[in-house]
């Protein structure tokens, strides 16, 4: 059995599957009826509107109906899209046994115990029919895939078939007027619309189920006399075939296999059986130790089946339908029933080779499940579960090729695995001693090799090589020397897909895919939801795999992304272009064709391919907001802006690549303020004076443009911005101009026109201005302001500018290829428009004289002569910045074509450093510490199953900052940062870069675990846990250098761990002071954490305290003599559980149980403080290890408060010994 999904619910008495969708239905003894998908194994809906069980459920197979009948002697027909109940039928008069929908008709079939069977149209909401005859209940009742008939099973030991002909011509509208005279005749003279055409008696008990086959005509059925009988019949009668003995209990369902020669059925003796119908014998038998079964469903389309039982159902397979293959060349080799078939890609020619041996008929899910091939020698080796695991080896002959019917006796052995690792070598894994047998083509032992590790299965990893899979890691062992080459942890593999040039290699697990190279260096690794099924490389080096539902590739990067949805799940076995080569679950083979586009230029983006981008961008459809978004994140903006028409995005995008020449014509057409506010802060960071002075002008911005011309030092325009506020009659834009020029004589006239005299006097009188001074004097009379006296007074005057300069000046660098021309040689402007401005210093002539214009508030007639009509016609230049009114004798050009000659070009800068550390770690504290934290954070989620981040933030931080310093440059350039390397020395290599010194070491931990120590000794435990929780954090940003430094953290860890929980728990304790019986509890499980002796002792003698207040005495002596067998050092202490012991036993009773049993081993669980006993079932922590129920799954960590509890982890990575 190869369990698909379980559930965990009330005893389930009905199940249906959908036959398109992956649903299926489980109505509960509880009332309740749930809907599941089986393939994401999540609860989709429930539906509880039933009063009691719900007996029977049955899926539509065309609408988005389902029925169910329950105890409540209702049917009810629900709308699984509207997620409500339509309508109910009533007329039962007992429980509802079960409830089907016709294949064709709108009826459904239901059998009930008040003895009757009745059909009903769900269309009209009536019931069309009642099947009488039966004596007691009727267990089930069902139409036949095909005919008009009906099966009943009854408790009165007898099954029925009806024929309902009668029924089907009445209801269903005559063709012609004979047909329909006799209907009338019928109804009018009483006719019976289903009769009975056999009873079948047999059964020595009640019978609770009967079954059609779906295409011969038999019958199967199961009774309380705990037998399974075949019956056959023809037109005139039915007769008994077989019977099959076996379970023990009731059979509680019975039915045929839908697409194999199998009956399956379930009993209450908790088992579910195999029988084979041709043979009529037992095949299988699955059994749980503490569940009845009660129901059975199959798929209609698929392999599957369900099984319903006392604690909830399973969906499940009963063999294996991956086909077996393996691919040489242009050719595939695979086995397809029961002969070996080999397909060329080429020709797509399909050819059987040679008949294999089939496992015998008692061995379900035993048929082959991997091949291997030997091209040179031209055999095959096909491993199978036969027998414990065994192996095949065929010789193929040369011209057995297209005729498929030479019979040859193969050489067999037993073995786990069996691979070739040479031409004529091959290898057999042997469980029992843990060892790889060697053998030539004669299946004789050569040679035999001890393994590294417990292995549980090998694969081919190059020629004598082989990779072999642990539990939890696989490593490649060479046969030759016998060492190991690679070793990786990972999940527990299935599949090795290696790719053609062996370089690279997917490992395929149940849900993730581990990209790794040749010695088992790890790239990356992908998570699924639904499960992985194959996977194969392309020529590109990309890896595309498929899952239940999507065929899908993985970038060297470990980018993903969907190539193609499926609708039947196929195992792709080799990929040509755009051609994926697969096989399905029948064995056939089919190609798929792909559009690899996006994958492509992705790649191609990923390896700097920049000249094929460049041809994909001009070639090719790609679009969409998914592109778009991934060259943002990738740190491609200058590329997305290639597929963008949308002003506002090419904007954004604009800026994000620093292309101000496309930022500014999109800024042009959408012409709102905020984005010309944004152009002008980008403008002004790369020191484009010209570009940020026309967006002060679009947005009216004076202020910000009077700055700009200050620091620019443009006071000729800054002469002429006062002008311009004196007209608008801005006083305080006017003063601040004033101030920027340093114009006196204007400061003092503002002062004066707005007012205020006394300033104006006081300024004229620093200022040395005495007839202004007088003047004023005269007009103030007696409210002269007195100056104070003895004060050094320095004039407030702006420097003179020195350099009175347009944007900065620039390298001259080779730009970018996704930088040239492509798209802007199209929109005007152009790269020319700019360095004209650049050369022409301010560009344009400021006129006062039109100053009338500002009274309606167009700047642009004053800034510059050709700038009012830039706006309205944009075809003559942009700015016209070009267009100068130069002195006739500057020589401007020239100088600039020279210093143009001789411009300095600039080397290509080296890598920095933070990125060498990057590229050479794959320790997390060492990407936190380059600054690249998001890097650090895959790492630790990978490695440790990290989801919570919180309280790792100021560590990362700490871990940056105290990994660099900063050394202060000139006073106009930014502060140079420069990177701190451990264990550098003054003979090291300048080339040579070493990783990045760390504030974290494992010597700080010893010292804080040593206060936690003592605050825990202290009775100080908030503080304590505290302080463990800090070195919890802390550890995963811990480097060391050998591997003992490696066991001593993890060990460490585990020492953490134990005395988070057990502080948690003893401050819960406190908490709940009016729960006496919950402190005992919560005091108990504290003295079995694993603590340090002095504290076990405490938590012992606190723990005998509180059960002796408690009254429980026998609990009491049991933690006292755990104390007195530490022999405790404090003589008070051992005399205080010497008395205890003394008193408690004289009365060896307890007042109150309590949910702990010291004599079966636990551990407690981390979030509800409950035990957790060996045997039970139970999840961990991946990063700290604690313990958790299994209904904790998927929950952060309530220990270490970082981790999710279950999640997929690789194991800490702390030290590159543990890469190398």
């Amino acid at each position: 059995m190869l369990t698909k999904f379980e559930t965990k619910s009330n005893r389930v008495k009905g199940l249906s599957f959908h036959s398109q969708r992956p649903w299926i239905l489980a109505s509960l003894h509880s009332g309740v009826i749930q809907l599941w998908d089986y393939r994401m194994g999540t609860l989709i809906d429930r539906f509880d509107e039933h009063d009691g069980p719900v007996r029977g459920v049955h899926f539509h197979k065309s609408q988005p109906l389902f029925v169910s009948g329950g105890d409540d002697y209702k049917i009810k027909v629900w709308n699984y899209k509207l997620h409500r109940c339509l309508f109910t039928l009533l007329g039962h008069l007992d429980y509802i046994r079960t409830v089907q929908f016709h294949h064709e008709y709108p009826w459904i079939v239901s059998a009930s115990d008040d003895q009757t069977i009745r059909i009903w149209n769900w269309q009209s909401r009536t019931c069309i029919s009642v099947l009488t005859g039966h004596n007691h209940y009727v267990m089930c009742a069902s139409f036949h895939p095909k005919e008009d008939l009906v099966v009943s099973a009854s408790l009165d030991q007898t099954v029925r078939v009806w024929d309902i002909g009668a029924l089907r011509k009445k209801t269903v509208s005559p063709a012609d007027d004979i047909l329909r005279l006799s209907q009338m005749n019928t109804d009018f003279f009483g006719g019976v619309d289903a009769v009975v055409k056999y009873v079948l008696e047999g059964h020595d008990r009640g019978v609770n189920w009967a079954s059609f086959h779906p295409t011969l005509p038999l019958i199967v059925s199961g009774a309380d006399d705990r037998q399974v009988k075949i019956w056959r019949m023809n037109d005139t009668k039915a007769w008994e075939v077989d019977t099959l003995r076996g379970h023990m209990n009731n059979v509680s369902c019975v039915l045929f296999h839908p697409r194999q020669d199998i009956i399956v059925s379930n009993s209450e003796d908790k088992s579910i059986r195999v029988w084979d119908a041709t043979k009529r014998t037992g095949l299988q038998t699955f059994r749980r130790e503490h569940d009845r079964f009660w129901i059975l469903a199959s798929h209609p389309e698929m392999n599957l089946l369900a099984a319903g039982h006392d604690s909830g159902m399973i969906v499940f397979k009963l063999e294996r339908e991956r086909p077996a293959f393996s691919v040489s060349g242009d050719s595939l080799f695979y086995v397809k029933e029961r002969f070996l078939r080999v397909y060329e890609y080429s020709t797509q020619k399909d050819t059987q080779l040679i008949p294999i041996r089939r496992p015998g008929s008692n061995n379900m899910n035993q048929g082959p499940h991997t091949l291997s091939y030997s091209p040179t020698e031209n055999a095959v080796l096909i491993c199978s579960d036969t027998d414990g695991g065994s192996y095949e080896l065929y010789i193929v002959p040369k011209d057995s090729y297209g005729r498929g019917d030479t019979v040859q006796d193969a050489k067999r052995g037993a073995g786990g695995s069996a691979v070739f690792v040479a031409r004529n070598r091959f290898a057999v894994l042997e469980k029992s001693t843990n060892q790889v047998l060697v053998k030539n083509l004669k299946n004789e032992i050569v040679k035999k090799s001890l393994l590294p590790m417990a292995t549980d299965a090998i694969f081919y990893a190059g020629t004598g090589n082989l990779l072999c899979r642990a539990e939890d890691r696989v490593v490649i062992f060479d046969l030759q020397q016998r060492i190991i080459l690679g070793d990786l942890q990972t999940s527990f593999i299935r599949y090795v897909v290696w790719s053609p040039d062996m370089e690279s290699v997917a490992l395929l697990s149940k849900h993730s895919i581990v990209i790794a190279d040749k010695k088992l260096m790890h790239r990356c690794t992908l998570h699924e939801t639904i499960r992985v099924k194959s996977g194969a490389w392309d020529d590109n080096g990309v890896f595309i795999y498929t899952t239940l539902t999507h065929i899908k590739y993985c970038l060297p990067n470990g980018d993903c992304g969907i190539v193609k949805t499926l609708d039947v799940p196929v195992y792709i076995t080799k990929i040509y272009g755009n051609t994926i080569f697969c096989l399905d679950r029948d064995g056939k083979n089919r190609p798929i064709i792909i559009d690899s586009t996006e994958y492509v230029f992705k790649l191609c983006l990923f390896r700097k391919r920049y000249d094929q981008v460049m041809s994909m961008i001009r070639n090719s459809e790609l679009c969409g907001q998914a592109m778009i978004s991934y060259l943002q994140q990738k740190g491609f903006p200058e590329v997305a802006l290639h597929f963008v028409k949308d002003e506002r995005t090419r904007f954004n995008l604009a800026l994000e690549s620093g292309n101000i020449e496309i930022a500014l014509e999109s800024a042009k057409k959408i012409d709102e303020k905020d984005h010309w506010y944004r152009l002008g802060v980008e403008a002004l960071r790369q020191g484009n004076a010209g570009i940020v002075e026309y967006a002060y002008q679009k947005t009216k911005n004076f202020e910000r443009l009077s700055f700009l011309y200050l620091i620019t030092g443009n006071v000729e325009k800054l002469s002429k911005m006062m002008k311009i506020a004196e007209v608008k009659n801005e006083v305080m834009g006017q003063f601040h101009d004033a101030l920027y020029l340093g114009d006196v004589c204007e400061r003092v006239k503002i002062l004066e026109n707005a007012g205020h005299l006394p300033l104006a006097y006081i300024t004229a009188t620093v200022h040395g201005l005495s007839d202004t001074a007088d003047r004023l004097a005269e007009e103030l009379g007696d409210n002269v302001p007195s100056l104070p006296k003895g004060k050094k007074a320095s004039l407030l005057l702006p420097p003179t500018p020195i350099l009175g300069g347009g944007d900065w000046p620039l390298l001259m660098v080779t730009k970018g290829i996704f930088e040239g021309g492509l798209d802007v040689a199209g929109r005007g402007g152009g790269q020319e428009e700019y360095e004209e401005a650049a050369d022409a210093d301010w560009g344009e002539s400021l006129d006062v004289g039109e100053v009338e214009n500002l009274q309606h508030g167009d700047i642009s007639m004053v800034l510059g002569d050709e700038e009012g009509q830039e706006a309205n016609d944009d075809e003559e230049g942009g700015w016209d910045l070009e267009d100068l009114d130069l002195p006739p004798d500057t020589d401007t050009p020239k100088t600039t074509t020279n210093a143009r000659s001789s411009l300095f070009v600039t080397p290509t800068p080296g890598m920095p450093v933070s990125q060498i550390w990057v590229q050479k770690s794959s320790l997390a504290a060492e990407h936190a510490a380059a600054g690249n934290f998001d890097t650090a954070m895959r790492l630790l989620s990978r490695q440790l199953g990290i989801r919570n981040f919180s309280p790792l933030k100021q560590l990362f931080i700490d871990l940056h900052v105290g990994s660099h310093t900063h050394l202060i440059a000139f006073s106009s350039a930014p502060v140079i940062s420069v990177a701190i390397e451990r264990g550098w020395s003054e003979s090291a290599s300048p080339n040579v870069r070493g990783p990045p010194a760390l504030i974290f070491d494992f010597a700080q931990l010893e010292e804080k675990i040593k206060a936690a120590y003592k605050a825990t000794t202290g009775g100080k435990f908030s503080d304590a846990l505290r302080l463990f929780l800090s070195i919890l954090h802390t550890i995963p940003l811990i480097v060391v250098e050998s591997r003992r430094e490696v066991d001593e953290v993890k060990e460490l860890i585990v020492i953490v761990k134990e005395y988070v929980l057990g502080l948690q728990m003893e401050l819960k304790r406190k908490e709940l002071k009016d729960n006496p019986l919950r402190q005992q509890e919560l005091a108990a499980y504290f003295t079995h954490c694993n603590l340090q002796l002095p504290h076990l002792r405490l938590a012992l003698q606190n723990a005998m305290s509180i059960c002796y207040k408690a009254g429980n005495l026998s609990l009491a002596a049991h933690f006292t003599r755990r104390l007195l067998e530490t022999n405790p050092t404090n003589e008070s202490q051992a005399r205080t559980a010497r008395q205890v012991l003394q008193a408690a036993e004289k009365n060896m009773r307890d007042v109150t149980q309590l949910n702990y049993d010291f004599r079966n081993p636990f551990t407690v669980c981390g979030a509800t403080y409950v035990p957790i006993y060996r045997g039970q079932k139970d999840v961990t922590c991946p990063y700290c290890g604690t313990h958790f129920v299994p209904s904790h799954q998927g929950q952060l960590c309530t220990v270490c408060d970082l981790a999710v509890v279950g999640a997929d982890a690789s194991g800490l990575l702390c030290s590159a010994s543990q890469i190398r």
